[in-house]
């Protein structure tokens, strides 16, 4: 488990600091071959080698402050420009056409952060001119005696060098790519999880909003009569009353104190803000006297529980309508409707009060 995550600590390392990483290995790669055409005696090599580490060291500088486009663009022309001095003075086989090839992933990738919509095209056209310095080496230069002719050791010393510096080059920008697009599939995912999840939950109270509820209740009713469940539907009393006398924040505020009461009591159950101030509360495996029982010790706990806005107590209390499962109930908003028209009766009817009975049930009981 370290090694992995020692792993992806650096993968993640290389993403964010690419451009510093990228120099810092260019300055090593030119020291080294600075190291080399001065034991060859090359000496228009060792002058150039020289200055292309005065480069990469300010470089280095501008990537910490920031300034990438010049590093970019200071990359392209330097190794462009030491790949052809380089075949001149010591011939096409020491391999420095390989630093060519080497740039070609830069290209791509830094390009592609750098540069966006139409600007990309310039991408397509630095790989063009890559191409066409390389054929334009290998047609002047594959037959041509070079001016200088270094040893065998120098020459093969340079091959496998150069060629190391572009596969390294290859594999590594590869990797750090894949990294990083896994990293960016991975963010979406979760983005688009949360999107999924923030869809479906009321922004106020972090309650289920109704794409989030139905479907759930829905799904209990097409299971069959094997699952038993009670709705209740809440209104918040007065709640206009609360807003105009106190502010919407303080209405608000209710409303979060209210639901955090609800999922308090009501732990276990699948409770919706159902629009303003209405909640809905599905009771899964309640026997319809105990949800009863339940529903009326909410309804006082909440009347004896005040909200506390800025030092002040604000009173509130709530009408609930309860229904439960039935065999006549062919989808979810058909129990919630039966349940909306009781609570809607009890607010008519003094408020503060639980009704489970039909307005006709009550009327014939009277």
């Amino acid at each position: 488990m370290k090694d992995g995550f020692s792993i992806d600590k650096l993968l993640h390392f290389l993403v964010h600091n690419g451009f510093l990483v990228t120099v810092a290995v260019m300055c090593l790669v030119h020291a080294t071959l600075l190291g080399v055409m001065c034991y060859a005696h090359v000496t228009p090599l060792i002058y150039f080698n020289i200055l292309s580490v005065i480069v990469y060291l300010f470089c280095i500088l501008l990537c910490k402050f920031g300034h990438i486009m010049p590093v970019y663009i200071s990359i392209l022309l330097e190794v462009s420009v030491y790949a052809v001095l380089s075949v001149h003075y010591i011939g096409w086989n020491c391999g420095s056409w390989c630093f060519l090839c080497s740039i070609v992933p830069i290209i791509i990738y830094f390009g592609s952060f750098l540069l966006k919509g139409r600007m990309r095209w310039i991408i397509v056209g630095l790989l063009v001119m890559n191409f066409a310095i390389y054929v334009y080496l290998y047609v002047r230069y594959i037959d041509v005696v070079p001016p200088i002719i270094v040893s065998d050791t120098v020459r093969n010393t340079l091959i496998i060098f150069s060629s190391f510096v572009m596969v390294f080059a290859t594999i590594f920008y590869n990797t750090i790519y894949i990294y990083s697009s896994e990293g960016a599939i991975i963010t979406l995912a979760r983005k688009n999880e949360q999107l999924s999840v923030d869809a479906q939950r009321d922004a106020l109270t972090n309650l289920l909003n109704r794409r989030g509820f139905l479907p759930i209740v829905n799904n209990l009713v097409e299971n069959g009569p094997a699952y038993h469940f009670c709705i209740a539907f809440c209104d918040i009393d007065n709640f206009k009353r609360i807003n105009d006398s106190y502010g919407h924040d303080c209405g608000d505020e209710v409303l979060r104190h209210i639901s955090s009461t609800i999922k308090k009591e009501m732990y276990g159950c699948d409770i919706c803000r159902w629009g303003g101030e209405e909640m809905v509360i599905l009771m899964r495996d309640y026997d319809f006297e105990v949800a009863k029982q339940k529903m009326d010790y909410l309804r006082k706990h909440i009347e004896a529980n005040p909200t506390v806005f800025y030092n002040k107590r604000i009173t509130a209390t709530i009408t609930i309508g309860l229904e439960e499962r039935r065999d006549c109930y062919h989808d979810a908003e058909e129990i919630i409707k039966v349940a909306d028209e009781r609570m809607y009766y009890g607010t008519q009817h003094g408020k503060n009060i639980l009704i489970y009975k039909d307005a006709v049930e009550m009327e014939e009981g009277n």
